[in-house]
């Protein structure tokens, strides 16, 4: 399947990503839906970070005289602040509350001057400051593809609910002052047009790096990552990572982006690479280029979250639970202490409602839609309801912390007037990880990703190919499916024990 991979090793913001995507192959006549509406444009160029060549992309007023600078080619290491690096470079960490018109950061959006090096007018933190409401209306009025529609308001729900958990006011109260800007409108619907023109049928993100040290903002010195990026973490998919300098890397808006979009893996996964590309951001680091990677190319298909495998073999029936990545574990995820041979425990929030009345276009799309908001594994079952009527009682699994948002997220998808959570508070399950089987017929090697799963502490009690790959094998070679999954697990099997 055709995938995008994010490799933030050097953090993320809403400039980063917008670049990152272009240098990877994403159109920039993609983002005309928010040059329609708003009065900036972008301007694209290039930089050169550590030796890296990297895309750059500034939001500008409308307007401006591109004459002097023939296309921002210079060199765009312009003496910004030390804390971010997008657009908004943090500053949304205090426009939760209305009342409160104080950048928590202790530097403005235009760092000292009006100009950026070309002599141009940067959009940061200009127009109108909205409200999230208000921000949601703009966004439903650019008449936007329902995708990425989806992704600029899931991307906002998230910021809007890290503040108003951080300043303790309600979603609708939250006033965004740089994040409701018109550049920072600008990076969250333009990170989403260009990624449905570059059209991946899936979205992962290595472990984000933070940066370190500490951020002074109206409050008080916090430690990096903000509060609100910490808040964006807590229910986003992916891992964060402190580091590899002191100063903030990671701001919320860039969280928010890759939250909506991605999921988290360990390392880049098996990928053939069709395109690579670098977004700039506005730091110079001593020994880290500051650029967002982007990789594009066909990947391996992952098993499908709460999908059970089954099929007969010598050994036994193979059922596996993968409501969660096979990989992370959160904070809320422990190992058990029987013997040392447990599953992991996992707390968990269990939601449920039931339709009577859904189209199954929208049932199609809850996988999807209610996984962006938090969800670990949806189920959709068909049932009778009152007055013997067909209905669907549809099951969400999701972390505790992201229970609220699912639920929201469900009920605004389906239209239904409760969702209920129910008593479950944790599961059991197994620690997941791929091993690849190479199975040699008429002198081709041909491969099979097997599962192999165990207790906390390394005890391998299953291992089960993966039913797609075998019967693409079995489609190349004549052999049948049975006999290529039974082959690839014995290949895993044999390989585990001379380990």
């Amino acid at each position: 399947m055709r995938t995008l991979v994010f490799d933030g090793r050097t953090g993320a913001a809403g400039d980063m990503i917008c670049a990152a995507l272009i240098a990877a192959g994403a159109d920039p006549d993609a983002l005309s839906p928010v040059t329609n509406r708003l009065p900036v444009r972008y301007e694209i160029g290039e930089t050169t970070k550590n030796g890296i060549r990297a895309t750059t992309v500034d939001v500008l007023l409308d307007g401006e005289d591109d004459a002097e600078s023939g296309g921002h080619s210079h060199d765009h290491d312009h003496a910004h602040d030390d804390h971010g690096h997008d657009h908004d470079h943090g500053h949304e960490h205090d426009h939760g509350h209305e009342h409160n018109h104080e950048h928590d950061h202790d530097h403005s959006h235009d760092h000292g001057h009006e100009h950026d090096d070309s002599g141009h007018t940067p959009a940061e933190g200009a127009g109108v400051h909205r409200s999230y409401p208000e921000v949601v209306a703009l966004v439903e009025s650019m008449d936007l593809p329902e995708p990425v529609e989806s992704v600029a308001l899931d991307a906002f729900e998230r910021l809007g609910r890290a503040e108003a958990s951080v300043h303790g006011t309600d979603l609708d109260e939250t006033h965004f002052h740089e994040v409701g800007a018109d550049d920072a409108i600008a990076d969250v619907v333009g990170a989403a047009l260009l990624l449905d023109d570059l059209g991946p049928d899936r979205v992962v993100t290595t472990p984000v790096a933070t940066g370190g040290g500490e951020v002074e903002m109206s409050h008080g010195v916090y430690p990096v990552p903000a509060p609100a990026t910490t808040e964006i973490a807590a229910g986003a998919d992916f891992a964060v990572v402190g580091g590899p300098v002191d100063r903030e890397l990671l701001t919320p808006t860039g969280a928010a982006i890759l939250a909506a979009v991605a999921e988290g893996t360990d390392a880049i996964p098996d990928l053939a690479v069709e395109a690579a590309g670098y977004g700039a951001g506005d730091a110079t680091l001593p020994d880290h280029p500051n650029v967002l990677r982007a990789l594009v190319g066909e990947g391996r298909e992952p098993a499908a979250d709460g999908e059970a495998h089954e099929h007969d073999n010598e050994d036994a029936a193979h059922h596996a639970d993968d409501a969660a990545h096979h990989t992370d574990h959160d904070d809320a995820t422990h190992h058990t202490d029987d013997h040392g041979h447990g599953l992991v425990h996992d707390d968990v929030a269990v939601l449920e409602t039931n339709l009577d009345d859904a189209a199954p276009e929208v049932l199609g799309g809850l996988q999807e839609t209610l996984k962006r908001a938090g969800a670990r594994d949806v189920t959709i079952v068909p049932t009778t309801m009152k007055k013997s009527r067909p209905g669907h009682l549809v099951k969400v699994i999701c972390k505790p912390g992201d229970a609220e948002a699912v639920a929201e997220r469900l009920a605004r998808e389906t239209g239904t007037l409760g969702v209920r959570q129910s008593g479950a508070s944790h599961r059991w399950i197994a620690e997941r990880a791929f091993e690849t089987a190479v199975l040699a017929v008429d002198g081709d090697d041909h491969e099979v990703a097997v599962k192999v799963a165990s207790t906390a502490e390394g005890d391998v009690y299953d291992v089960s190919a993966e039913y797609d790959d075998a019967a693409g094998v079995a489609e190349a070679t004549g052999i049948p499916i049975r006999d290529v999954l039974r082959r690839a697990e014995a290949d895993v099997r044999d390989r585990l024990g001379e380990e």
